[in-house]
């Protein structure tokens, strides 16, 4: 692809973002940033398609009904060892990048933006925190490789995540992701990096990081506070948050229903899930919206003026009350747009999906909450009225 047909792509794919509805709330003043407005409206709303890469691809249909109601933007999880020489042999990491360039060309002729996000498990975790020097190794490694499909799309249109939620110190990934970042941008001078803290990448644990010299970044955090409500009815049966089931929010001790919840755990001697319910009470009391953990993120913002996306946010499927899921969801987006954040809802298909299983489509109501009415961040508050 010549470089002019790669930027009158790129040009028209950000159009078709830019048209139709707002990106942001109509009364969001942006803070200076460093990275384009372009890029930012790119990555304003979007899905994780986790799974793509190392399962079945979801169908062009739904890409493109997501696309229609307004999505901009996909978050592609790529799993770290399948392109990382120590664990994948060469087989496997080529197979792993021919998937990750057919999803970015089908994307990209969606009109979607696109990050790809460097996702690992357990094996490069462990070597993470054992052999630094290592793990630094295949990180490179793995963006040499990454970047040699990234190059070939449009760099407003392709986004670069460096590491999903890095397990390791906060000091030690400061320097990490420093020399990580200036080894990724030799690779790709004009992508535009995400980057984000350690410590799952809560928004309180971003305080503690200093945004990198280099101005084109866009800084990631995820939100699932509080877990007690967006992990309850847990997959893991030994989890206590297993125990928890139909817990409304916002939380309230005094609701009737968070009442019966508690007198359930005791009556089953449920103890590390009442003590955790216990806890979300107290701290709910104050102030239980969504802004009482997001806070820490948006006084780093207004501090050092650079760009937050959260994009990876959302509510397990198995246990929560629908409406209260859906109160929980359009809070969220609401408070993103109204400071001008993008997000990426977690996941797409799957046990925090926004499909709805039984037809294969969208939910349309979890589409109307994520969306919302663009302008109007008070309608997440006036939606728990009906409560």
């Amino acid at each position: 692809m010549t470089v002019l047909r790669r930027r009158l792509l790129a040009a028209a794919m950000l159009l078709s973002i830019a048209v139709g509805r707002p990106v942001f709330a109509e009364d969001c003043v942006p803070l200076p940033s460093t990275v384009s407005p372009g890029r930012l409206a790119a990555l304003s709303r979007g899905f994780n398609a986790d799974g793509w890469i190392n399962g079945a691809p979801p169908s062009r249909a739904l890409l493109q009904q997501l696309r229609k109601a307004g999505m901009s933007h996909v978050r592609l999880p790529v799993p770290a060892e399948r392109v990382m020489p120590r664990f994948a042999a060469k087989d496997e990491r080529e197979a792993t990048l021919r998937v990750l360039d057919g999803a970015l060309k089908q994307l990209t002729s969606l009109g979607y933006s696109s990050s790809v996000d460097l996702h690992p498990g357990e094996r490069f975790n462990r070597l993470h925190k054992d052999d630094p020097d290592a793990a630094m190794g295949e990180m490179q490694e793995a963006w040499r490789a990454l970047a040699g499909v990234i190059r070939s799309y449009p760099a407003d249109l392709v986004f670069a995540e460096l590491l999903n939620e890095p397990d390791i110190e906060a000091d030690r990934w400061q320097k990490e992701v420093e020399a990580l970042a200036a080894f990724v941008r030799g690779l790709l001078p004009s992508t535009t990096l995400i980057v984000g803290p350690v410590n799952w990448q809560r928004a309180d644990s971003l305080p503690r990081f200093r945004p990198l010299a280099d101005p084109d970044v866009v800084y990631a955090i995820h939100f699932y506070d509080p877990m007690v409500f967006t992990h309850q009815g847990h997959w893991d049966a030994r989890d206590p948050l297993h125990d928890i089931m139909d817990l409304p929010y916002p939380i309230d001790a005094g609701d009737p229903k968070v009442q019966a919840l508690r007198q359930d755990l005791q009556a089953r001697a449920a103890v590390k899930a009442l003590a955790m319910l216990d806890t979300a009470i107290a701290a709910s009391r104050e102030k239980p919206e969504a802004d009482r953990w997001l806070a820490p993120a948006l006084h780093w913002q207004q501090q050092f003026s650079r760009p937050i996306i959260v994009n990876e946010f959302g509510v397990l499927k198995a246990g929560a009350p629908r409406q209260s899921r859906l109160r929980w969801l359009a809070e969220v987006t609401a408070y993103a747009r109204a400071h001008c954040w993008g997000w990426a809802h977690w996941e797409l298909a799957q046990g925090f999906g926004l499909v709805d299983a039984a037809t294969g489509r969208p939910d349309p109501d979890v589409m109307r909450a994520l969306l919302g009415a663009p302008g109007r961040p008070e309608r997440a508050r006036a939606a728990r009225r009906d409560r």
